[in-house]
């Protein structure tokens, strides 16, 4: 089974470029579910419904989310409606939406997929690692084909949550800080793993941003309104090869594409 995932959508750029890649690598790819990180998708904060729309539109099918999950007020109604946007497990139990999904792919496999947030650097939130006990002692109900986006900051943090989740999980990527990282490897129980899978958005950019912006903000540390870059486009993400037999990962592709 072999299981698209997309680094981080940011703005229209990013949108543009999942209707220009997915259908292509779906065909070429021969790919079974396409998974992406939708939490900047809307001017790079959020998702808006129109967002929503056009991302389902290219050929995602499960959207995940992270710390900007709530910056677009509609998001709990399309969480409630739509089904296939969760958000990071390790919110609080108030809070809108699921945390997790079991979704049939095309080929009639059911895949898990388990959204969760760090907590270095970041907001405060309950513990990521008791989260992904939990959401996956729920899942393995139905399937032994689990996927993990840890939407977090630091490095070590990612890669603790990769060795203590080794075996027990087919994949675990990390989204949030937009800079693809070249250290996807099969963990030794049999987890495919990449500390992050980048971003989908405007390539000569700041994480997303216009650079001038953000250049003066680091030099004189005054408030800035960071405006998205509009510049040719990227598309970030790791094709993970799933074993439908026992749920181990047979083999990572990453994926780095740019518009000329």
């Amino acid at each position: 089974m072999k299981i698209l995932c997309i680094g981080d959508i940011v703005s229209r750029i990013g949108r543009e470029m999942l209707f220009k890649y997915v259908d292509e690598l779906k065909y070429k790819k021969n790919i079974d579910l396409v998974i992406a990180n939708g939490e900047n998708a809307t001017h790079g904060r959020g998702l808006s419904r129109n967002s929503y729309n056009e991302i389902t539109r290219a050929g995602v099918e499960i959207i995940t989310m992270g710390n900007h999950t709530w910056d677009c007020k509609e998001v709990a109604d399309i969480m409630r409606k739509e089904g296939n946007v969760i958000r990071p497990a390790n919110y609080s139990d108030g809070c809108p939406g699921e945390g997790s999904i079991v979704y049939t792919a095309k080929n009639g496999v059911k895949a898990g997929v388990i959204n969760l947030i760090g907590r270095t650097y970041l907001e405060p939130s309950n513990s990521p690692f008791e989260a992904a006990e939990r959401e996956i002692e729920k899942l393995k109900k139905s399937t032994n084909i689990i996927l993990v986006d840890f939407h977090a900051e630091a490095t070590s943090e990612k890669l603790a949550m990769a060795f203590f989740l080794d075996g027990k999980v087919s994949a675990i990527f990390g989204t949030h800080t937009h800079v693809q990282t070249a250290d996807e490897v099969i963990l030794p129980n049999g987890t495919g793993h990449i500390t992050d899978i980048g971003m989908t958005g405007p390539q000569l950019s700041v994480l997303g941003r216009e650079p001038s912006y953000i250049v003066h903000r680091f030099r004189t540390g005054m408030p800035q309104k960071f405006e998205i870059s509009h510049n040719k486009g990227q598309f970030c993400g790791c094709i993970f090869d799933i074993d439908e037999t026992n749920g181990k990962c047979a083999n990572i592709e990453r994926l780095f594409l740019k518009d000329n």
